[in-house]
């Protein structure tokens, strides 16, 4: 009886924890619409920075359901009580359907679409036991106030690339096959981030997928932001330890100095990773332990991302005001409508969809708000190549501080050798040194991008041994 006791008082608390959650959550989109319609509210934020895009917005239908499928599956996730993982958990899929009139479910939408949560129950834990956030805090950041999107196309991989309100969170459209073997390796990674605290492996805190009515399926996951909010990044590098076609051509780098640059560029300028012998033996110990895992996996095509921040220049070059710009879904306050028949067909969801139809877009209008100066992610601090105002602080040899921050981390680690990956192989391997393209084998992949790792480190050879002859 005692036991049944504590366990009823344990779900009441949980269950006032979830209410307070959405009270917090809702009280922030009261504020975002105010915002939104030109009324201001002391206290409140703002956006961060950028030009405000409304309904014309290309992409606004499908951040809208995104925002309303994780703000809803996300919350009823964390309103259950926390309990052991199983093998299921693994492998296990929540779905949910949306619609204009709200059932006994899910509230109303503006848009009819289906939402998929897969393994809820992991990223739940990831997200709290291992990458330590606050579960009100995360939802709040990507569901109650603005996404920002990076100016220009979308990336080489066709994926599109969306940032919290604080700037701390991507939303990353992925293709189905890379959502399948996410799911497939799951269970290493939450392993191996259960081993390795302080991996440098891009952090997985949701796995999504939103499906428009007579629609694509769009998968995406939600990630880190490498880079801080609160420092311009004023060097950027894609490192794999190739060196064939691994340049970006330097004249338009003089023109484009926010490029991403790639390994060439890094070996041609003679930069160094600075680190000092402690932060060089941590630092070169972890990227072992990650890259075998990824053989493991056999996985390639991976890079270190390097930002780099000098710290006498600071924020004065006003990079991230200049790429972002912000987009803002007008998310209402849901209100469920009663009805005596409910669903998509039903006459009140008809009728409303017409008037949608007929009303015009309006433009929200244009804005901008500094980005904070200071590092605002407090997870960050809990881990050791983040813990220099969010990044690593280069060292001399006494350990002692120098000028640079570096921003690090293993992304694109969805990739696995495939037919497609072994015919690139071959293909390239015919006009070029095999060794040095970047498709080769996940076991080769990883002995060079760690041996190319350590030695554009201080102490090392260099990365020009790399080099194609």
């Amino acid at each position: 009886m005692e036991q049944q006791a504590a366990q009823i008082r344990r779900e009441r608390q949980s269950k006032r924890q979830a209410e307070k959650a959405k009270v917090q959550a809702e009280s922030a989109l009261t504020r975002t619409i105010s915002l939104v319609r030109g009324t201001s509210l002391r206290g409140d934020e703002g956006p961060l920075v950028g030009n405000l895009i409304g309904e014309d917005h290309v992409n606004y239908v499908m951040m809208y359901n995104m925002l309303t499928g994780i703000r809803i599956a996300v919350s009823r996730c964390q309103a259950k009580i926390r309990r052991p993982l199983t093998d299921e958990d693994y492998t296990s899929a929540n779905k949910y359907s949306f619609d204009i009139v709200g059932n006994e479910l899910t509230p109303s939408a503006k848009y009819d679409f289906k939402f998929k949560d897969y393994a809820p129950w992991v990223f739940r834990e990831l997200r709290e036991d291992y990458f330590h956030l606050d579960p009100a805090d995360y939802l709040l950041s990507l569901t109650a106030k603005y996404i920002l999107s990076e100016l220009g196309s979308p990336g080489k991989s066709g994926s599109f690339f969306y940032f919290s309100r604080d700037y701390r969170f991507i939303i990353k459209t992925i293709h189905h096959n890379e959502h399948k073997f996410l799911r497939r390796i799951l269970k290493q990674y939450y392993e191996h981030v259960k081993d390795n605290p302080h991996t440098l492996l891009s952090r997985f805190y949701g796995l999504h997928r939103v499906k428009l009515p007579r629609g694509r399926k769009i998968h995406f996951v939600i990630m880190n932001n490498l880079f801080p909010p609160h420092r311009d990044i004023h060097e950027t590098y894609d490192l794999k330890g190739s060196t064939v076609g691994r340049e970006y051509p330097e004249e338009k780098a003089e023109k484009n100095p926010r490029a991403t640059l790639k390994d060439l560029n890094w070996i041609n300028r003679g930069k160094t990773l600075e680190l000092g012998p402690e932060k060089r033996a941590l630092l070169t110990e972890q990227l072992r332990r990650d890259s075998e895992l990824l053989k493991r996996l056999q996985v390639m095509d991976y890079s270190l991302l390097v930002g780099i921040h000098n710290m006498q220049r600071g924020n004065r070059d006003n990079v991230r005001s200049n790429t972002l710009k912000v987009f803002s879904p007008n998310m209402p306050l849901i209100k469920r409508k009663p009805t005596q028949v409910k669903g998509p067909s039903s006459p009140d969801a008809i009728a409303l969809r017409r008037i949608m139809r007929e009303s015009d877009p309006k433009r929200l209008g244009s804005g901008t708000i500094s980005l904070p100066d200071e590092d605002t992610a407090g997870e960050r601090q809990h881990f050791l190549f983040y813990q220099d105002e969010g990044g690593l602080r280069a060292t001399d040899e006494l350990n002692e501080n120098m000028d640079p921050i570096y921003y690090l981390g293993v992304i694109d680690i969805l990739t696995p050798y495939n037919s497609l990956k072994k015919l690139e192989h071959f293909w390239k391997g015919l006009s070029a040194d095999r060794h040095k393209i970047s498709p080769v084998p996940p076991e080769e992949y990883g002995d060079r991008f760690f041996a190319f790792m350590k030695a554009i480190m201080r102490g090392g050879e260099g990365g020009g041994r790399f080099k194609a002859e």
